[in-house]
């Protein structure tokens, strides 16, 4: 069994979370939990995409229509939630407004 990964949030990604319905809340905190405590790293079509550098995160994790941009560390095994921003509004790592 793979060794877990611990979940640490920014307070950028605090408010944009507390910015959402309970509803979004919920299924974006329930998808951070399933794919990124054991497996932040594993690249998917559908879910996770390391992103270009230079970006201001390493990975992007897609649940519906919010994105989900964090950083990962091995050394201890930590996963930064960077932002939670939602794909709609045209928000960005550069432009989060």
């Amino acid at each position: 069994m793979s060794v877990e990964y611990t979940i640490q949030y920014t307070d950028e990604a605090v408010a944009d979370l507390k910015a959402l319905r309970a509803y979004d809340q919920r299924k974006v905190l329930r998808h951070i939990e399933s794919h990124l405590v054991f497996e932040p790293l594993k690249d998917s079509k559908s879910r996770i995409k390391p992103m270009l550098q230079p970006f201001r995160s390493q990975y992007r994790l897609r649940s519906e229509y919010l994105r989900v941009y964090y950083d990962v560390s091995d050394d201890p095994r930590v996963v930064h939630v960077l932002r939670v921003l939602q794909k709609t509004t045209g928000a960005t790592m550069e432009n989060p407004t």
